[in-house]
């Protein structure tokens, strides 16, 4: 399944059997898109702080998210 808001486009090219438009969808996935880029300056404009390897991009998000659920002694 693919869940997407309420963009026109996206009826375009997301087949309609697998489809579902709904904010109660994407919220979450928006969520998580929006504590990345607070937390990782990697997912941010691409200046000066990004990624040039998808390998580091990878741990970064790894790292973080050890971090945040407490499973990392290292970190905590």
């Amino acid at each position: 399944m693919v869940a997407t808001d309420y963009w026109k486009a996206y009826e375009s090219f997301v087949p309609k059997d697998i489809h579902i438009q709904s904010k109660a969808e994407t919220f979450t996935v928006e969520g998580y898109n929006n504590l990345f880029r607070h937390f990782l300056t990697r997912m941010r404009r691409k200046y000066k702080c990004y990624s040039k390897s998808s390998t580091m991009l990878y741990y970064s998000f790894a790292l973080l998210m050890a971090k945040l659920n407490g499973t990392s002694a290292i970190l905590n």
